[in-house]
């Protein structure tokens, strides 16, 4: 959607939170077969799941969080992002909610989370806590040993030697190893972005945010948002202001991200903020709940505040995932005793977080152990143009796939969103999915099944003459990009943050070389289009 002398794509070519709301993967994943069970009689079933682009990880925390409601299983995420950026926020976020009480308390967590996650500025203690831990993780990357006893969820084995490396330098940056306010100057480079995106209609900013924020996120569902708290969200970029105002002053270096862009014909890494500026954090925890009170109205206003939302269900999610090691027969009783100490660390044994390497969805199904493995696959509205008969390959018969749409994205008029969900429907069916039967049906996720004979082989004739899936990548981006619309370096573009990952793959953590040739800011000025990444 273009603007009045604005670029119209405010979703950015980096993801940093979900435009979903949090997903219990076992509610979402076919039940356990009995069969199974009995022949694991003294193992506990496993849960494999696939997730292409989740971004935030909420959706691993609200399985992990529900997973006392169902029976045991152990749970193997597989997690495959388009940047190493998102693969460190995920180590970060999950070192955050898997903390010892001990060190930290339950509110601290959350706050932290909540700043950390969609909050462009940071308080100083807050600022403090990242460097630190990501001074520990950047000492752990390279050292597999210490990595696997210190962090027994996390598996970095599927990535390669120069992904690891790159993930080294990423935590080095978050760990203050550019100094000074100028490494990462976010107030600029929000306005900046802000700017390029609206226009002529910048000056009437606050106009524009009310206009996308009653007429789109309210009427699309998410009406618990409040126009105080999203007009500063687009003012500022904090979307959380969980103390005064002025005590948020410290740029957020995990929202950095590298890109690279054409500047007087030659091809430059640029360090800055290319994630969303249209819909905000809001949507992932901030517009459902389990206590339907957080929800209530009154004359036909909504008492609390997607803020307020967001917060309570964070702080019951930690609350949630610290009490899931409890002994079984005590989990009921809630005038119980305090968790023993050794409840986190059982819980962290019960599930692995395996994170893949980067442009590796077309190729996993050539491994042996991957292919038919997973129950659930998960896609992101941002990688729905790798969904293909590969990717179906890697699904068990039975399997079921859940497909993030793009309702939340204010950007997109309703008969793209309709273009959007219709797109996905096709790719789903080529890759040997059908539509769930019995599902409610939802403009939030689009959900499909694998049937026991359906193979990326078995196909009709005129699927398998289809172009080769490097061709066919581009097709659903058409319905995000418009045409016609002005792709520029301070915004980015749905397309690009759609692009296969060869492309991010180069610029995973930009050479602080260039980086250091000339500030974002001059970058954001000079050069006027970014060259799109390369298919491959």
């Amino acid at each position: 959607m273009t603007t009045p002398a604005g670029s119209g794509t405010g979703f950015g070519s980096v993801c940093w939170w979900g435009l979903s709301p949090a997903l219990d993967l076992q509610a979402e994943s076919p039940p356990v077969d009995p069969d199974s069970q009995a022949d694991t009689a003294h193992k506990t079933p496993e849960l494999d799941v696939l997730l292409l682009g989740s971004v935030d990880g909420r959706h691993l925390l609200r399985t992990l969080a529900r997973a006392a409601l169902w029976p045991r299983r152990r749970f193997n995420f597989y997690v495959l992002e388009n940047n190493l950026e998102a693969v460190a926020r995920h180590m970060l976020i999950f070192s955050l909610a898997l903390e010892e009480p001990e060190k930290m308390g339950l509110r601290e967590r959350s706050e932290a989370f909540l700043e950390v996650w969609g909050n462009a500025l940071l308080r100083p203690p807050v600022a403090a806590l990242v460097r630190a831990q990501a001074e520990r993780l950047a000492n752990l990357v390279p050292e597999p040993d210490r990595l696997a006893e210190q962090l027994p969820w996390l598996s970095l084995r599927a990535l390669k030697f120069r992904e690891r490396d790159a993930l080294e330098a990423v935590f080095r940056f978050w760990s203050g190893g550019e100094k000074g306010p100028e490494a990462f100057p976010m107030s600029r480079l929000w306005d900046s972005r802000l700017r390029h995106y609206l226009g002529s209609r910048y000056d009437a900013r606050r106009g524009v945010s009310d206009w996308d924020l009653r007429m789109k996120l309210h009427d699309r569902g998410a009406q618990v948002i409040h126009t105080q708290e999203f007009r500063r969200w687009r003012d500022t970029g904090v979307a959380f202001e969980l103390r005064d105002s002025s005590a948020y002053h410290v740029p957020n270096r995990t929202l950095a991200s590298g890109r690279l862009l054409s500047h007087r014909g030659e091809r430059v890494a640029a360090r800055g903020y290319w994630g969303d500026i249209a819909t905000g954090p809001f949507v992932a925890f901030g517009i459902e709940a389990d206590d339907q009170s957080l929800l209530r109205t009154s004359n036909g206003q909504p008492v609390k505040t997607a803020g307020e939302i967001t917060q309570h269900n964070v702080t019951e999610l930690f609350r949630e995932v610290a009490a899931w090691g409890r002994p079984r027969a005590a989990q009921g009783d809630k005038e119980e005793e305090p968790q023993p100490r050794t409840s986190a660390a059982s819980a962290r044994e019960s599930f692995t977080v395996h994170f893949l390497a980067l442009g590796s969805a077309q190729t996993l199904h050539h491994k042996r152990c991957y292919q038919g493995r997973f129950q659930l696959l998960y896609v992101a509205c941002g990688m729905v143009h790798l969904l293909g008969p590969e990717l179906g390959a890697c699904v068990s018969p039975g399997g079921n796939l859940v497909v993030e749409l793009a309702r939340y994205l204010v950007d997109l008029r309703p008969e793209q969103l309709q273009a959007f969900s219709a797109r996905v429907s096709e790719l789903a069916r080529e890759a040997g999915f059908a539509p769930q039967t019995g599902a409610s049906p939802s403009e939030t996720f689009a959900r499909f099944c694998k049937s026991g004979d359906s193979a990326p082989s078995g196909l009709d004739p005129a699927v398998e003459s289809e172009p080769a899936p490097g061709e066919v990548l581009a097709c659903p981006l058409e319905v995000v990009s418009v045409p016609g619309a002005d792709p520029a370096p301070a915004t980015g573009s749905p397309r690009l943050s759609s692009q296969p990952q060869d492309s991010s793959a180069e610029v995973p953590a930009p050479p602080q070389e260039a980086l250091t040739t000339e500030s974002p800011a001059q970058n954001l000025e000079s050069a006027p289009t970014p060259d799109p990444a390369p298919h491959p």
